[in-house]
């Protein structure tokens, strides 16, 4: 197990250097300038140059990347801003910040946003796929059934201002969704600022969850060692979640892995329709401003997030299916 997470995590780094190296350089190949768009309307060459040496970007592009790797490891020196210390991930060309900090202010409303969306679709969709596969063929299976296809056709920006304006502003049953207050702030309003999206994102995520759990339960009872355990008169119950259950989950687990990683690393169109301002705001602010140390930054973040939950998913399937060996 130690020995297939080292290898994992050497090709996670490998994988994210490759996706920061591919950012960094497609940055170039933009037709905006950042150095002109931060020098302002009225602008001489030497401002524009003075700009230039200020953000960083007078040097050629590879050594303007191994700076900028640099810095992740050992730190960097700014002639503007003076020591940053590792790990610098740059400062940002429209706000003169450091990135890291920016990061970290936004990355609670992920957080928020993400984990407790997942705990909410995860119980619904799994349980749901469970009810539907033990009651197969019945009514309740075809409502399940039915419902989950409506539900993953449904768009999150269509359902969230639907749900905002009858939950929160017709109805008054739910507050309108905010990050203003902090978990450890407030609790509660912390909780119910973010309820509307969790529910909203239920929605989306529950139906394809319930959709894979029934099929994947519904293979596994008619496998052979189900059925043995059948024949060997132990309980429905046991055969169901020591045998049937254990064995259908991989799939399950590889997806939440997925569907994590992914809103860790910026849930865009959620926090753009509910206006918060988390991750996902703020690559949109980073991609409309030209801001490359901003851009780089969280590129960095959403991808390591996606690789870290993948390695996760990966050493708990031993775990989860004793069927799975780890070279």
């Amino acid at each position: 197990m130690i020995r297939f997470l080292i290898r994992r995590t050497l090709g996670a780094a490998v994988i994210l250097l490759i996706i920061s190296a591919i950012t960094f350089f497609l940055f170039y190949v933009a037709p905006r300038d950042p150095a002109r768009v931060a020098c302002g309307k009225v602008c001489t060459p030497q401002t524009l140059n003075l700009v230039r040496h200020n953000l960083g970007i007078a040097d050629p592009i590879p050594v303007q990347y191994w700076h900028w790797l640099e810095g992740i490891f050992v730190g960097r020196d700014y002639s503007s801003f003076g020591h940053c210390s590792a790990p610098c991930l740059g400062y940002s060309f429209q706000s003169q910040t450091p990135v890291l900090s920016l990061i970290l202010d936004r990355f609670p409303t992920t957080i928020g946003l993400s984990i407790g969306s997942a705990v909410v679709f995860v119980i619904f969709g799994v349980g749901t796929g469970m009810i539907a596969a033990v009651k197969q063929g019945k009514a309740l299976d075809k409502i399940a059934s039915s419902a989950s296809l409506i539900g993953s056709s449904l768009q999150i920006y269509i359902v969230g201002i639907i749900a905002m304006y009858y939950l929160s502003d017709q109805w008054h049953l739910l507050t309108r969704p905010n990050d203003h207050t902090g978990f450890t702030q407030d609790p509660t309003a912390w909780f119910g600022g973010l309820l509307l999206p969790w529910l909203v994102l239920a929605i989306i995520f529950t139906a394809n969850y319930t959709r894979m759990t029934r099929s994947q339960l519904v293979e596994t009872l008619n496998e052979d060692y189900v059925r043995t355990a059948r024949a060997k008169g132990l309980s429905r119950r046991t055969v169901f979640f020591r045998f049937a259950w254990r064995g259908a989950m991989a799939p399950i687990v590889t997806i939440f892995g997925i569907d994590v990683g992914t809103l860790l690393g910026g849930a865009i169109i959620t926090e753009q329709t509910f206006g918060l301002h988390g991750i996902g705001a703020l690559s949109i602010k980073a991609v409309r401003d030209n801001d490359l140390p901003m851009l780089l930054g969280v590129i960095l973040v959403a991808a390591a997030a996606i690789v870290v939950f993948n390695i996760i998913v990966d050493a708990i399937y031993a775990v989860i299916d004793p069927r799975v060996r780890l070279a």
